[in-house]
C-alpha cells in the first residue's frame, strides 16, 4: 500500500483533532474528486512499519481525538488489507482515540458481496467509530455540510449501527 499524505494536525476531516492518512488507489473516480492523484495505487510514498510506527506517534499528544482515514479509498481491498493492521494497534495502544473513514463505497455496498468486500471488511468495519460513505456527487455538493462534500454521503456511527443492525446516523 502506498501513501500521499499524513496530516499531523487536522480539524477539516472528523471531530476535533485528527491525524489524517490519506492512502493512495481509488477505482472510483468520482467526477471533479479534489485529489484526482490518489486514485493511482503507486501514488506517494510505500507505506511501511516506520509509518505506522509515525502514525501511533502522532497519536500520543492528548490534545489529538483520533486517526481519519482518507484517500484515495481506504476500502480498496489491498489498502483494507494494510489499515485493519494499523487499527488494530490504535484500538491497543491508543483505545481513548477515535477513528474517523472516509468511503466512496456506501456501507451497503462494504457489506455486500463483491468489490471491494474482502477478508478484512468486517474486522475494518467493527474498528472505525465513524464511516462517512458514498461517492461525492459533484450535482449535490454543498459547502455547508459538516464533514462531507455532497448531501447523498452519509456520517454514520459505527458502534450504535453494528450494534443496531440498522444504519444509525452519527449525532455531532
Amino acid at each position: 500500500m502506498n501513501y500521499g499524505n499524513i496530516k499531523r494536525l487536522d480539524v477539516a476531516d472528523g471531530e476535533g483533532v485528527r491525524v489524517s492518512l490519506f492512502v493512495s488507489g481509488c477505482r472510483n473516480h468520482c467526477p471533479n474528486c479534489f485529489q484526482p492523484e490518489t486514485w493511482d495505487f503507486s501514488y506517494g510514498q510505500p507505506y511501511t512499519e516506520e509509518t505506522e510506527d509515525y502514525i501511533l506517534s502522532l497519536l500520543e499528544p492528548y490534545y489529538v481525538d483520533g486517526l481519519t482515514l482518507l484517500g484515495g479509498e481506504p476500502f480498496e481491498p489491498e489498502n483494507q488489507r494494510e489499515l485493519v493492521k494499523l487499527l488494530r494497534r490504535v484500538r491497543v495502544e491508543r483505545p481513548e482515540k477515535t477513528v474517523w473513514c472516509y468511503s466512496g463505497y456506501t456501507i451497503e455496498q462494504l457489506r455486500s458481496e463483491g468489490h471491494p468486500r474482502c477478508e478484512a471488511t468486517d474486522e475494518m468495519l467493527r474498528l472505525i467509530d465513524v464511516l462517512v460513505d458514498g461517492r461525492f456527487v459533484e450535482e449535490l455538493k454543498d459547502i455547508s455540510l459538516k464533514f462531507r462534500g455532497s448531501s447523498n454521503q452519509r456520517i454514520i456511527n459505527m458502534r450504535r449501527s453494528l450494534e443496531s443492525g440498522e444504519v444509525v446516523l452519527f449525532d455531532d
